[in-house]
Order: C-alpha cells, then sequence, then structure tokens
C-alpha cells in the first residue's frame, strides 16, 4: 500500500514560522512534523510516499529528498497554488494507482499509526467501500465534532461527533470523477454519506492538529515529556 502526506497548506496560524517553511516542517521537540510521519511509516512497511506541496515546496523536495534516509521511495506531487485535500488528491493519482493508500494530514502529530492492517480487511471484505477514516475525540478548537460513527460507518448525527483526524485509507475510484482542481474533502465526503460507502473508527491514542503556535508549543512539551 501507498501512503500520502498532504503537506501543501500555507499555514496561516503558524507565522511567522510557515513565512520560511512550509507547514509540515515546523519544528516540535527540534524535529519536524513530516519527519515524525516518515518515521512511522517506514516502521511500518511502507515502501512509497507521495507528499503533495505548494507554499515554498522545494524546501520539503530539499529536505526530505527521494527518501532513501528512511528506506522508503518518495514522489512528489507539485501545486501550483493549493488544491485543498481533494484537489490535491486527485491531481496526484497518476502517482498513486489504482488500488487503496494510505492518507495523513501532514500537519498533526500522532503517538501511532492508527490499526491500518484491521482497515484494509475491512476494505477488502466489502468492495463497495470508498474509504475507512479515523475520527479523534473532539479537540477544544473543534468541539461540535464533524461527523459520528454508526455501526462502524460515518454518518451524520447531532449527538456523539467526533472529529476527522486527517487520516484514513481511500480507494483511487472515490476522486476519479472529481473535476481537475481546488476541491474540499469535507464536501466530497459529505456527498459519500448517503451510499453508505465510507466506513470508520475511533481512534483513542494521541493526536493533536498543530494548527496554530499554542498547539505547537503544547506539543513540544508533550514530546520532551514522554
Amino acid at each position: 500500500m501507498k501512503a500520502m502526506i498532504l503537506a501543501a497548506g500555507r499555514g496561516e496560524r503558524l507565522r511567522p514560522l510557515t513565512d520560511t517553511l512550509p507547514k509540515p516542517m515546523v519544528k516540535a521537540a527540534g524535529k519536524a512534523l513530516i519527519e515524525y510521519h516518515l518515521d512511522k511509516l517506514a516502521q511500518a512497511g511502507f515502501q512509497d510516499v507521495i507528499i503533495n506541496h505548494a507554499w515554498l515546496g522545494h524546501k520539503l523536495v530539499d529536505s526530505l529528498g527521494d527518501g532513501s534516509r528512511w528506506g522508503i521511495t518518495i514522489k512528489y506531487s507539485a501545486e501550483e497554488t493549493a488544491l485543498e485535500t481533494a484537489g490535491g488528491i486527485k491531481q496526484a493519482l497518476p502517482l498513486i494507482g489504482h488500488e487503496p493508500f494510505f492518507v495523513i494530514n501532514g500537519d498533526i502529530y500522532i503517538d501511532k499509526l492508527p490499526d491500518i492492517t484491521q482497515a484494509i480487511d475491512v476494505m477488502a471484505s466489502n468492495s463497495a467501500l470508498d474509504a475507512f477514516l479515523w475520527l479523534v475525540d473532539n479537540p477544544t478548537h473543534n468541539p461540535s465534532g464533524d461527523f459520528a460513527i454508526i455501526d462502524n460507518m460515518l454518518a451524520e448525527s447531532e449527538q456523539d461527533k467526533l472529529t476527522y483526524s486527517g487520516m484514513g485509507i481511500y480507494h483511487p475510484k472515490m476522486f476519479t470523477e472529481l473535476t481537475a482542481g481546488k476541491s474540499g474533502l469535507g464536501p466530497l465526503l459529505r456527498q459519500k454519506l448517503a451510499s453508505e460507502t465510507l466506513a470508520a473508527s475511533h481512534f483513542q491514542s494521541y493526536w493533536c492538529d498543530v494548527g496554530t503556535i499554542e498547539r505547537l508549543t503544547q506539543l513540544t512539551h508533550y514530546i520532551e515529556n514522554q
């Protein structure tokens, strides 16, 4: 299975750090956020990683290279302007191929990867599925949540809502009909809800959306005290 790290965001709320760095290269406890991901992906046995980039993307390429430092192969999908999540995945499909692939946001931190093997088994057992998504407990910056999980499927509900983690396994068929260009993931997920093709699970390990300087400071403290 290939993995894709979403790394094209501008990171406005992490300025001034992101005035000179792509958001996933911001450091927590002395190490770039994206390097934590690459460590975990390599340890989990991933061999092919696609990284999309836009703002100061050349710095990602210069820093990470071809992936040989991790014993993996990195390929890059350059975006002239950020295409948002679904648009970025759509553009990268020629690099991804025709099999389900793991996606992770470049600006989150996790202690460990979710149970990818279990998710693969779920998708293999039901060819109608478009994706398997992980949701997390609602952080203070998203107290209302995004979606619920009902009978192991992603669902709309006013109760027991959780927050999308920025991690999922997607089948390329979910994006093939999208028009090329800028496109968000949220509207696409909501469009697919009615077809009941989105499986979901509650990810309960440590997770942090490093969207602000304050959260970056909190994450650094967390890592340094492990």
